[in-house]
């Protein structure tokens, strides 16, 4: 009798070891900066990697600091680089998706004050799974001149 008390209690400890574990995040943001403006500069720019566990898609985005914020996409098209702007950034499982200078990144417009070096910058994201679960993510991203 004592060797099953012994087992069962055992596996009592186990269980309740394992209910502990914090869940692993559905999506992280890391390497998130926003690009200094200088004054009267109406328009910025903010950048990161944004990783999901499931496929998912960015829809929208808010921040403190802009009145619209938009997703862009930058490519190379005969010779010319051409921006555009996206409705959705389609993010794939378990892949860091890098929003840079020069591919994807998010347009800050009517900005309703300098971003200025070494302040934060919050942002509120907002995304949709595949089956159709929404996700909210909020950061503070420091203001920085050029990528850390």
């Amino acid at each position: 009798m004592p060797l099953k008390l012994a087992y069962f209690s055992l596996a009592l400890c186990i269980s309740m070891l394992l209910g502990c574990n914090k869940p692993t995040p559905e999506i992280t943001v890391t390497d998130n900066w926003v690009r200094a403006t200088a004054e009267g500069q109406e328009v910025g720019a903010a950048y990161m990697t944004i990783t999901s566990a499931t496929d998912t898609k960015l829809l929208r985005v808010e921040s403190s600091v802009a009145d619209s914020v938009e997703i862009h996409k930058m490519s190379m098209e005969n010779g010319i680089m051409k921006m555009r702007m996206l409705e959705e950034l389609e993010l794939k499982a378990n892949t860091p998706n890098k929003l840079e200078p020069g591919g994807f990144h998010l347009m800050l417009f009517d900005l309703k004050k300098p971003l200025i070096v070494g302040e934060q910058t919050t942002f509120t994201l907002h995304f949709k799974n595949q089956a159709g679960k929404e996700n909210v993510v909020s950061i503070n991203s420091p203001v920085l001149t050029e990528k850390p």
